[in-house]
C-alpha cells in the first residue's frame, strides 16, 4: 500500500519560510470539484484570483477585455489604463469619453427606445476593448445593467474565435464607474458573477485588488460554485 505525500511548493525551506500570517495579503483557494473530472465546453467562468490583469493584457494572453464607460470622466478608469499603457492604441482616456458623450447623444436623438446599455469597441489592434456604456442620467451600473450589457458581450463574441480568449474587471471597487445594488450598496461578487454567467459570459473575471484580502474567507476559482455552498447556507452539513 502506496502513501500520497503532498509534494513541496518551494524549494528548499520555502514553504515554511511563505507561511502567511495576518499581516500579509492572503487568499485562501478551495477546490470545487476533482480536477480529474474535467468537462468539455467550456461552461464556468474563471476567476483570476491573485493575477493582475493589466500584466497579463500587456502579455498578450488576452485579445479581448471587457470593463465600463461612462460620458463624463473616466481618468480614473481601469479603460483609461488600458489605452495609456496598449503600444498600440491610437486612444486616449479624453478622446474615449468624447466619443462615449457623442454616442449617448446620438442614440438619446434617433434610438431612445432601445435597450441599454450599450458597448463601445475600440479596436486598438492587439486589443479589443468592449466598454459597457454606462446609461444616461446614471452615476453608477446597476445589477441589471449588467446583466444586460454581458448578455449582448456574450453575442458580440460568440462564435468570434478571434476575439477569444476574453477577460473582464468585475466592476467591483470601481472608482469611475460604480456597481451598486438597488439598496446603493456595492453587491457581493457572487451576486456580479451570477448576473455575467446568466448573461451567457465564459470568459474569465479579474476581482478587485481589496478582495485579495479576503482570507481566512475560502474562495473558489470558478463560478458556478459548488453545491455544498447553498447546502451550507441552507443549515446541513
Amino acid at each position: 500500500m502506496t502513501t500520497t505525500t503532498r509534494p513541496n511548493i518551494y524549494t528548499g525551506e520555502g514553504d515554511q519560510l511563505m507561511e502567511a500570517d495576518r499581516r500579509s495579503d492572503r487568499i485562501v483557494l478551495l477546490p470545487a470539484a476533482d480536477p480529474r473530472e474535467a468537462t468539455l465546453g467550456g461552461g464556468e467562468i474563471r476567476i483570476q484570483w491573485g493575477q493582475s490583469l493589466l500584466r497579463d493584457v500587456l502579455a498578450g494572453r488576452y485579445r479581448t477585455v471587457v470593463c465600463g464607460i461612462n460620458d463624463t470622466d473616466n481618468t480614473a478608469g481601469i479603460i483609461g489604463t488600458l489605452l495609456h499603457l496598449v503600444q498600440t492604441s491610437q486612444w486616449t482616456v479624453d478622446s474615449a469619453t468624447s466619443y462615449a458623450k457623442v454616442f449617448q447623444d446620438s442614440i438619446s436623438l434617433h434610438g431612445s427606445g432601445d435597450r441599454e446599455p450599450y458597448i463601445l469597441k475600440f479596436d486598438l489592434d492587439s486589443l479589443l476593448i468592449l466598454a459597457i456604456l454606462r446609461p444616461r442620467g446614471k452615476d453608477h451600473f446597476t445589477l441589471d445593467d449588467m446583466e444586460r450589457g454581458f448578455r449582448t458581450v456574450s453575442k458580440m463574441l460568440d462564435k468570434r474565435h478571434d476575439r477569444q480568449p476574453a477577460a473582464s474587471v468585475s466592476f467591483l471597487g470601481a472608482r469611475s464607474n460604480k456597481l451598486l445594488d438597488d439598496k446603493g450598496n456595492e453587491p457581493s461578487f457572487e451576486q456580479v458573477l451570477r448576473s455575467m454567467y446568466t448573461a451567457g459570459w465564459r470568459g474569465d473575471v479579474y476581482p478587485a485588488l481589496s478582495m485579495w484580502e479576503c482570507a481566512p474567507t475560502g474562495v473558489f476559482a470558478t463560478y458556478p460554485f459548488p453545491d455544498s455552498l447553498d447546502r451550507m447556507r441552507e443549515g446541513s452539513s
